[in-house]
C-alpha cells in the first residue's frame, strides 16, 4: 500500500508554530518555538578601593526548539558573595552560571582590589561582564576583566596616580565599566533595556533594564560631600565611599534577579570595608499563547498576556514541555 505525502500546511496538531509531523515518508517528533532569556548571577565588587563587579552575562535566544515530552533543566545562578579587606585584600567572587538545557549565561567577573608596588593581584576578574580594576599606587599594574562577547561588555579601569587610587566600574550588559578617577570610583556599565516588553509583561528587571555593572569603590576623604559611582541601570550596585557619604565605605549588593554586579568596597574611616554581593540571575521562557507545559519545578511564575505565555523562575527546577 501506498504511503501518502503529507503537506506541511495541512498539518495543525494544535501545535503552534511547531515542526511537521511528517515531511516525505519520515516522522519527526514535533518541536516547540519559544524564546529564552537568561541572565547569570552578577559578581561582588573587590575588597578596599576595589573595582566593581561584572554584570552576570545576558543570553537572548529567540526561536529556541525545544522538543516535546522532553524535560530541561533551569539552573538560576547565583551572585558573588561579598568580601571583606581584612581577609588577604581579596578579588570579588564571581558570580555562577544560569543554564537552560543546552544554552549557559556565563556568570560575572569579580572586580579587582588595590595595588600598592605590586603586593596584591588587583586585575578585574573575566565574566559574563568583566570586573573593574582596582585602584593602582606606586609600581603597580592592573588589568580590566573581559566580557563574554555576545553576552555582556568589559570591566573600567582602576585609578593610577597617588593616594586618591579608586576602582573602576563593573562591566554591564549594555556597556562597558567606567574608569576609576582620583578621589571616585568608576560608575558601573549600564545593562540592557532590549528586553523592556519581557520585563514588563514579567515584572522583572529594574525600569526595564537588566544586568547593570557595580560601581567602582572610591577614596573620599572626609566632608567632600561627594556621592558614590553608581551602579548601572539594570541592578548594578553602588561602589563604597569614605566619610561625609557613608562612614562604613561598603559596597552595595547588585539586585536579586537582575545579575547585576556588586559594588567595590571603599575606604572607610575605620575598619575594614567590605564589597557588596553580587545579584542572582533569571531564568525566562516565552512560549505561544496557547502553550501550557506538561509539568515544572522550582515554582516558575506563569503569565498569559500579550499573545505569549511567559514562564519565569527566580530559582533552580525544571520544565517539560
Amino acid at each position: 500500500m501506498a504511503i501518502a505525502r503529507v503537506k506541511t500546511s495541512s498539518i495543525k496538531q494544535g501545535f503552534p508554530k511547531s515542526r511537521s509531523l511528517l515531511a516525505g515518508n519520515t516522522a519527526y517528533v514535533p518541536a516547540l518555538v519559544t524564546d529564552l532569556l537568561i541572565i547569570a548571577g552578577g559578581a561582588s565588587g573587590g575588597s578596599a578601593r576595589g573595582g566593581g563587579g561584572g554584570a552576570g552575562g545576558l543570553l537572548y535566544q529567540s526561536s529556541a526548539s525545544l522538543s516535546y515530552g522532553t524535560t530541561y533543566t533551569v539552573t538560576v545562578g547565583a551572585g558573588g558573595a561579598s568580601v571583606n579587606f581584612s581577609s588577604g585584600r581579596p578579588r570579588g567572587n564571581n558570580g555562577v552560571d544560569s543554564v537552560f538545557g543546552s544554552y549557559t549565561a556565563t556568570g560575572g567577573g569579580g572586580g579587582g582590589v588595590i595595588v600598592i608596588n605590586s603586593d596584591y593581584v588587583g586585575s578585574g576578574k573575566d565574566g559574563g561582564s568583566g570586573g573593574g580594576s582596582g585602584g593602582v599606587a606606586g609600581s603597580g599594574s592592573t588589568s580590566v576583566g573581559t566580557g563574554t562577547s555576545g553576552q555582556g561588555n568589559n570591566g573600567g579601569a582602576g585609578y593610577s596616580g597617588g593616594e586618591t587610587y579608586s576602582g573602576g566600574g563593573g562591566g554591564g550588559a549594555g556597556a562597558a565599566g567606567g574608569a576609576g578617577a582620583s578621589l571616585y570610583g568608576g560608575v558601573g556599565g549600564a545593562g540592557t533595556n532590549t528586553y523592556s516588553t519581557i520585563a514588563s509583561a514579567t515584572s522583572t528587571g529594574v525600569s526595564g533594564y537588566y544586568a547593570g555593572g557595580g560601581g567602582g569603590g572610591s577614596y573620599y576623604e572626609v566632608n567632600t560631600g561627594l556621592n558614590p559611582a553608581a551602579g548601572g541601570a539594570g541592578g548594578g550596585g553602588a561602589g563604597g565611599i569614605r566619610g561625609a557619604g557613608g562612614g562604613s565605605g561598603d559596597g552595595v549588593a547588585g539586585t536579586a534577579n537582575t545579575g547585576g554586579g556588586g559594588g567595590g568596597g571603599g575606604n572607610p574611616t575605620s575598619g575594614y570595608a567590605t564589597s557588596g554581593a553580587g545579584g542572582s540571575g533569571l531564568v525566562i521562557l516565552r512560549t505561544p499563547i496557547t502553550y501550557t507545559a506538561s509539568a515544572t519545578t522550582g515554582s516558575p511564575t506563569r503569565v498569559v498576556t500579550d499573545g505569549y505565555t511567559y514562564y519565569t523562575w527566580t530559582g533552580s527546577g525544571s520544565i517539560t514541555i
